[in-house]
């Protein structure tokens, strides 16, 4: 499971973003208190030269030489069990990741969620949203 996190993670922050500025904005925390680790969370994002809360800032935009800030920063809060959703500056796929243990993407036009699929080499659909 977790190097599943992991891949799916390093994909989204360099393939979905197309290495352009992207925001990892996490909405739902605390669901699952006994799997968060808050003090590795606030470590790295003081890496990332942030000391707020995140109750106080739940968004971190990331530019587009930051890719493994991104990646290490989504597999954390997706290992801690929040959700949130990460949206690209590229804007043709973004993703939403679930406290449920699922990533869904999403697209203002049409776009082809087989790519997606392929990539991350899961039997599961990805869906066509719009």
């Amino acid at each position: 499971m977790h190097y599943r996190v992991f891949f799916a993670a390093h994909w989204v922050a360099s393939e979905l973003t197309y290495h352009w500025p992207a925001l990892l904005f996490c909405h739902r925390v605390g669901g699952w208190p006994g799997s968060e680790n808050w003090h590795l969370y606030y470590e790295l994002r003081q890496t990332c030269g942030d000391n707020r809360l995140l109750s106080d800032a739940p968004g971190h935009l990331f530019l587009e030489h930051a890719a493994e800030d991104l990646a290490s920063l989504l597999q954390l809060s997706m290992l801690n069990g929040w959700g949130g959703y990460v949206l690209t500056e590229a804007d043709y796929v973004n993703a939403f990741f679930s406290h449920h243990e699922y990533i869904d993407f999403f697209a203002k036009h049409s776009w082809n969620p087989a790519d997606i699929r392929k990539a991350l080499g899961t039997g599961q659909p990805a869906t066509d949203r719009r």
